[in-house]
């Protein structure tokens, strides 16, 4: 029989933290890709103007209704 090799506590941390990072970076530009496809009037002052505040504000949005979507749909 072959030896299993222990798997370090470690290196299952770091997988998990980079699937968390890359989750949630994958949230973030799906929304705002929607949010560029929904309101790009929003998205083209904020990237005009150099102030983020109303895209965040708007990415906030869209992500808060599509969670409240998903607790109805659950």
């Amino acid at each position: 029989m072959a030896a299993r090799r222990r798997a370090s506590g470690l290196g299952n941390l770091s997988f998990s933290l980079f699937g968390i990072v890359g989750l949630l970076a994958a949230i973030i530009a799906g929304a705002t890709v929607w949010l560029l496809l929904t309101d790009p009037v929003t998205v083209a002052e904020s990237v005009d103007s150099g102030e983020v505040s109303p895209l965040v504000r708007q990415l906030a949005t869209a992500l808060y209704g599509a969670f409240v979507g998903l607790l109805k749909y659950l």
